[in-house]
């Protein structure tokens, strides 16, 4: 009873306090595609992400009916970084939905605009204002729409100490006429947050992995859509020093005898993944401490790659690559080691028994597709009238004299010109299991082995690859079959010997796959890359630097006349994948276990 009475104070007691209007709640899952649209349409950076912003502390005057009910401590404010572009999860500021969906249009158009970090808060938003609606005087119209539906909202004047009422009042100056206040009074609290202007950024501390830990590789393809905007933590290194030394303070009657002592086995209960989830959703700044390393945890990193004689096969001593960086906009020099290894357990194999029919099926559909038919027109002979050119003859002829041409068309037949590489991402998150169906390694075998089957059959010259990474010195190329081989029980052997690796340093792979292609006489080259997740390694190749390098590389092989084509069943890939591959460079599997019967329909697609 106790609790029920306290759970019914709590939520009365806290909407009585909040000041939103929450009838009129827009959120950015609403209005995210949009914004994308408009923040890079007025010259925002593509590579930029648009994620929620997590809330930030505020030191504000809060009323007394929200001391009692402890809210308003912190808010969430639109800001921006070099990664990407923070803003609020929910808008409900103004009592229309319209009202609130313009703020979320206003703020990416002032992030678009902003170019350099915040020196000084008020006067940089004041100029960022005033030149925002000098370029687009379109927006005129809705700043004045908000800032007349914002003021009555502002506290009132009159009711503010004199600090305070000082400061609201150059505030709300500034925005009713952007650049006209150059000095604000100094107050010990903050104003009440402005909606219509940006934050500086809240300068997150990097956490890289600790030399003693044994990183992990997320497996973003299994996140649900409604975590898409799952915001990033505040996040602090701290000292985990053990004090030894110290008072202990106990009762010694809280002892055990040695006749009350029981020798009982009380196993610990470890929470599943969706109570830590929980527990850090709860967390408002996450804590992280670097512990000394056991002996047992560092023999766990020394495992991580195996040992000589139980690796993969080396080929050479591996080959240099550059790597690009957004930073400098320029490609960097011998920045990665490409390392071509050959599968070390792989035996002479024959095709598995599950895949016999379905491969029949695609040998029988790709034979059709061995010569392709079309029809040679302008001839003096052939088996039927071509009207196109017989409609030019004569329009010419009506004018001047021109001398006879071919009329007549012929179906001719002519070999297929074109040859395909096939990249797999075998990085360790494929080791993940899609649900009863295997995991997802198997499922990128099964892909490979029909994929082979359909080729062989229309006589496509192919390469098949696998790549995996582990910092930029290892990046591992696993060769499963190159243009010169005939495919085989040898080369079936090597993909049914696929084994998860590590991280997907996808750039540099994509850039030794261009120079393979490049060498192929064939006119038509495509390349194929098997992915279930975005580019990340475990130094600084992760978020936007990993995306703008991937970007780069497809660039660069598209400059080579080479068609890049990604397939993932990542489902959440077209928020990167569009801008690294283009809107028509890549492809969503729905249904991962589908991916063996739609890679072959993908490439007839794709060769026409």
């Amino acid at each position: 009873m106790e609790e029920w009475v306290g759970s019914l104070w709590h939520r009365f007691i806290t909407r009585q306090s909040v000041d939103e209007f929450t009838s009129a709640q827009v959120s950015l899952v609403e209005v995210k595609r949009s914004v994308g649209v408009l923040f890079r349409a007025l010259g925002g950076e593509p590579g930029k992400r648009i994620e929620a912003a997590t809330p930030r502390v505020y030191q504000q005057r809060r009323r007394l009916i929200q001391q009692i009910a402890g809210t308003c401590l912190q808010t969430c404010v639109a800001w921006q970084d070099d990664e990407s572009l923070r803003l609020p999860p929910t808008i409900a500021v103004f009592p229309t939905v319209e009202l609130n969906r313009s703020l979320y249009l206003w703020l990416t158009a002032l992030a678009a605009h902003q170019k350099q970090p915040f020196k000084h808060w008020a006067w940089d938003n004041q100029q960022l204002v005033q030149q925002l609606l000098v370029n687009y005087s379109g927006l005129n119209s809705l700043y004045q729409q908000l800032l007349k539906a914002l003021l009555p909202l502002r506290p009132p004047i009159d009711h503010l100490p004199a600090a305070e009422a000082a400061l609201e009042r150059a505030v709300q100056a500034a925005l009713q006429v952007p650049g006209s206040i150059d000095t604000f009074p100094r107050c010990d609290v903050a104003p009440q947050p402005i909606p219509l202007w940006l934050y500086p950024s809240a300068k997150l501390p990097f956490c890289q992995p600790l030399p003693q830990e044994s990183p992990t590789e997320t497996n973003t393809s299994s996140v649900s859509q409604c975590q898409q905007l799952a915001a990033r933590k505040r996040a602090e290194r701290i000292n985990d020093a053990n004090e030894r030394d110290g008072l202990l303070l106990f009762r010694l009657e809280n002892l055990f005898s040695w006749t009350e002592y029981s020798h009982l086995n009380r196993c610990s209960d470890e929470g599943d993944d969706d109570q830590a989830k929980r527990v850090a959703d709860d967390l408002n700044c996450l804590a992280i401490a670097q512990q000394q390393p056991t002996r047992s945890a560092q023999l766990r990193v020394d495992l991580d790659l195996p040992a000589a004689s139980q690796d993969d096969i080396p080929i050479g001593d591996g080959i240099l690559l550059p790597e690009w960086d957004y930073r400098r906009q320029q490609l960097v020099p011998n920045q990665c080691r490409i390392q071509p290894m050959l599968p070390k357990l792989a035996k002479a194999a024959a095709l598995p028994k599950k895949l016999v029919r379905t491969a029949n099926t695609l040998r029988a559909h790709f034979e059709r597709l061995r010569t392709l038919r079309y029809w040679q027109r302008h001839l003096p002979q052939g088996e039927e009238l071509d009207l196109t050119a017989w409609l030019d003859f004569y329009i010419e002829t009506q004018h001047a004299q021109s001398p006879e041409q071919g009329c007549y068309q012929s179906y001719r037949r002519q070999q297929r010109d074109l040859c395909c590489l096939l990249l797999a991402d075998i990085s360790m998150s494929t080791d993940a299991y899609l649900q009863q169906d295997g995991r997802v390694i198997d499922v990128i075998q099964d892909s490979l082995l029909l994929f082979g089957e359909a080729l062989q059959a229309v006589r496509d010259p192919f390469a098949m690859y696998g790549f995996s990474s582990v910092k930029r010195q290892q990046v591992r190329l696993l060769m499963l079959k190159n243009f010169q081989e005939q495919y085989n029980h040898q080369v079936r052997g090597r993909v049914l010997a696929l084994q998860p690796g590590y991280y997907t340093r996808m750039g540099a792979a994509i850039r030794q796959m261009t120079k393979v292609l490049a060498a192929q006489p064939e006119s038509k080259r495509l390349l194929l890359l098997i992915s279930d997740g975005k580019p990340n390694d475990i130094d600084h190749y992760e978020g936007r630097f990993g995306i703008e390098d991937t970007r780069e590389a497809i660039r660069e092989a598209k400059r080579q006349q080479i068609k890049p084509f990604c397939i993932t069943i990542d489902q959440q890939a077209a928020d990167y994948l569009s801008y690294i591959f283009g809107v028509d460079g890549f492809t969503v599997i729905r249904q991962p276990t589908q991916l063996p019967h739609q890679l072959p329909q993908l490439y007839q697609q794709l060769t026409g």
